[in-house]
């Protein structure tokens, strides 16, 4: 359910929108200028009962044709370059957020009291990362960085105070980060992290020492750091669990790039570093977030949402895959044939492919809707969404290079990079073997209940 305190603000700009009488005028309302008709996809041929599943209210549907016309305008012209050149484009990343008639999107989750858009579900988290990832994947996932892992953690677990001091910045694009979790030697095994933050008495704040690896958003330049994170380290030596969640600024002493990852696989149009702290000191009334050694709970958490997010690209990825796929085979003349629908590989490839990506749309959604974002101990289907849709849509790329061939294999085509991208999703943000650990043990708990 859309959360009240949003409702006014942002269904106002949808009936002025609904109101306005020309094509001219919606497009000065940058924030809900329609797709254009050009922007065809097979999304558009869903049935209306599915169309009802994947924008269950006027405002997500709005939200999606939102982003998905400045997606067309803006982000699919630029995604082909930034992988070439491995950068990060920074100027579009803050036409995201709030400031001179941005999307206004950063904080999609965030209250509006904070400078965020206020959409409180799981929903419209799914319907933005679909859009942008069916352009370019690496940038929706500096995207997803920012806008979940940053600042949907801090607006559930933060203070007022620290909302209040930080997320206009979060909200608006002057400001742009992430969180540090995994470290060179814990990925999976996340509660193995050796990052330790110490309690100094006579300052009231702790020191912070160790080394994050695989942070998106975490070198903005190649050289500075990015300006805001979350970061995760240990605090107590009882438990695995003694993680304390901290926020770190950019510029803070002892705070420094280690490296910037390059010649990655895929999503090179998003920056990944690894991170140095040492001897970082962080007050403990402004720059502890949650409870001391209670973070494990703020983790989780965002975990849930983080692989919903994750789901969703691999959905917009694979849709983006179909698309191709289908309209190239309706062109290439082959054996006397007008195109190569005739032939029966090309039939399996084609409607295999839709049929995969169906049910994991149907997945992602049906569990999307459902999902409170001010509860937890949703891990069972948090974590099948995503196993499903990552290896969907990695198999999905596959089969649209095989069908477009020679020209599958070359960047300008599209579904090459779309096909390196997808591997990404089977590891980032849980492997799918974590997720298979995570899902045998949630059922294995189920005893003698049966699934409804």
């Amino acid at each position: 359910m859309l959360s009240s305190f949003r409702r006014v603000g942002f269904s106002k700009l949808i009936r002025d929108l609904s109101s306005a009488t020309s094509k001219q005028s919606l497009q000065k309302h940058h924030r809900f200028a329609s797709a254009s008709a050009g922007w065809s996809s097979c999304d558009d041929h869903s049935a209306s009962s599915l169309t009802k599943l994947f924008n269950p209210t006027e405002d997500h549907h709005a939200l999606r044709e939102m982003v998905r016309s400045f997606t067309e305008r803006e982000v699919e012209p630029q995604a082909l370059e930034h992988n070439r050149s491995e950068t990060f484009n920074i100027p579009l990343f803050r036409k995201f957020g709030s400031n001179n008639g941005g999307l206004g999107i950063l904080g999609l989750t965030v209250p509006e009291d904070y400078g965020g858009t206020g959409f409180i579900d799981a929903s419209a988290v799914a319907i933005v990362h679909e859009e942008l990832s069916y352009s370019d994947p690496a940038f929706c996932l500096s995207y997803l960085a920012h806008s979940v892992l940053l600042a949907n953690n801090l607006a559930v677990n933060g203070s007022q105070e620290q909302l209040s001091r930080f997320m206009q910045g979060v909200c608006d694009g002057s400001m742009i980060g992430g969180m540090c979790m995994s470290e060179p030697d814990a990925g999976t095994d996340v509660l193995g992290m050796r990052s330790n933050a110490v309690y100094d008495a006579k300052r009231d704040g702790f020191v912070l020492n160790g080394t994050k690896m695989w942070i998106t958003n975490g070198t903005l330049t190649g050289e500075e750091t990015g300006d805001l994170f979350l970061v995760y380290a240990r605090t107590g030596t009882e438990k695995r669990t003694d993680i304390t969640q901290f926020i770190v600024e950019g510029g803070m002493e002892g705070f420094s790039v280690g490296q910037k990852i390059n010649d990655k696989l895929g999503m090179r149009a998003s920056p990944t570093a690894e991170l140095v702290f040492e001897n970082v000191f962080l007050p403990s009334k402004t720059h502890v977030v949650g409870d001391v050694n209670g973070a494990t709970l703020c983790m989780m958490r965002n975990l849930e949402i983080e692989r919903v997010a994750l789901a969703a690209m691999a959905i917009g990825l694979a849709r983006r895959s179909l698309d191709e796929m289908i309209a190239y085979a309706g062109n290439r003349p082959a054996f006397g044939k007008p195109n190569l629908y005739g032939f029966g590989q090309i039939q399996k490839h084609i409607a295999e492919s839709y049929a995969e990506y169906m049910a994991g749309k149907c997945y992602l959604y049906g569990f999307a809707n459902s999902l409170d974002l001010s509860t937890y101990g949703h891990g069972l289907d948090a974590d099948g969404v995503k196993l499903y849709c990552a290896q969907m849509s990695k198999n999905v790329a596959d089969r649209a290079i095989q069908v477009l061939g020679g020209y599958g294999y070359v960047g300008e085509y599209t579904v090459e990079r779309l096909w390196r991208d997808s591997k990404l999703l089977e590891i980032g943000g849980g492997t799918s073997e974590s997720h298979h650990k995570n899902m045998s043990r949630d059922l294995h708990r189920l005893g003698g209940n049966k699934l409804d």
